[in-house]
C-alpha cells in the first residue's frame, strides 16, 4: 500500500475532479520538470558564457600587458598627462611602453621631431637644450634592454636626466642627432606613486 498525501477539500459548490488519467499526470510532470529546467538551465548556462568571455578577456589584457617592447603609435593623453610626456605634435616614428608595479611606474616613449620641437618639448618639461651634455647616455642598460634601445649609431648622443621630487616625473632623455634638423628622442618617464 503506497502513502498518500492528504488532500485539502475542494469547495462545496464545485462538484468532485475527475481522477487523473496517466496521460495527464506524464504531461503534467513533463512540463514541470522543463519549468525547473528553464529555471535552472538558462541561468546556470548564462553564467557559464560570462565567465568564458571573462576569462578570455582576462587573457587579452594579460597578452596586451605582459608583452615587451615598443607599441608603435602615441601613448594616450592621460598616459602623456601622467607621465608629462608632451610629445610635440607633428612628430614621427612615435612609439611607447608602459611598465608598472607597487613601487614605480615608467613610459618609454621616442619620437623623430623638428630642432623647434625638441626646444619646446624640453621647455614645457621645465628645461632647456642648454642642460644636454654630449655624449651622456642617461638611459640605464636595464630601461634600454627592457624596450630594446641600443644607442649605438654614430651620433653624436647626448642626453639629461631631469629629477623631479615625487610625485612628479622624472625624465631621462637621450638626443640622437644623426639626421641634421631631425633629432631622434628617446625619454624614460619615471613615477613613484
Amino acid at each position: 500500500m503506497t502513502a498518500s498525501l492528504p488532500r485539502q477539500a475542494s469547495p462545496p459548490d464545485e462538484p468532485p475532479r475527475p481522477p487523473e488519467n496517466r496521460g495527464h499526470r506524464i504531461r503534467r510532470r513533463a512540463l514541470t520538470l522543463l519549468i525547473i529546467v528553464l529555471l535552472i538551465g538558462v541561468p546556470a548556462g548564462y553564467l557559464v558564457i560570462s565567465a568564458n568571455q571573462s576569462r578570455d578577456s582576462g587573457k587579452d589584457k594579460e597578452a596586451k600587458y605582459s608583452a615587451t617592447g615598443l607599441t608603435p603609435g602615441w601613448p594616450s593623453r592621460v598616459q602623456r598627462r601622467l607621465y608629462q610626456v608632451p610629445i610635440p605634435g607633428y612628430s614621427a616614428e612615435v612609439a611607447y611602453y608602459e611598465t608598472n608595479n607597487w613601487k614605480t611606474s615608467r613610459l618609454y616613449v621616442q619620437f623623430l621631431t623638428s630642432d623647434e620641437g625638441l626646444e619646446k618639448f624640453l621647455k614645457t618639461i621645465g628645461t632647456s637644450l642648454d642642460a644636454l651634455e654630449k655624449d651622456d647616455i642617461v638611459i640605464s642598460a636595464r630601461d634600454r634592454r627592457v624596450v630594446g634601445w641600443e644607442f649605438t649609431g654614430p651620433g653624436p648622443w647626448s642626453g639629461l636626466n631631469h629629477e623631479r621630487k615625487n610625485p612628479t616625473p622624472t625624465h631621462h632623455i637621450v638626443v640622437d642627432w644623426a639626421k641634421p634638423g631631425h633629432p631622434m628622442v628617446y625619454v624614460v618617464s619615471r613615477t613613484t606613486p
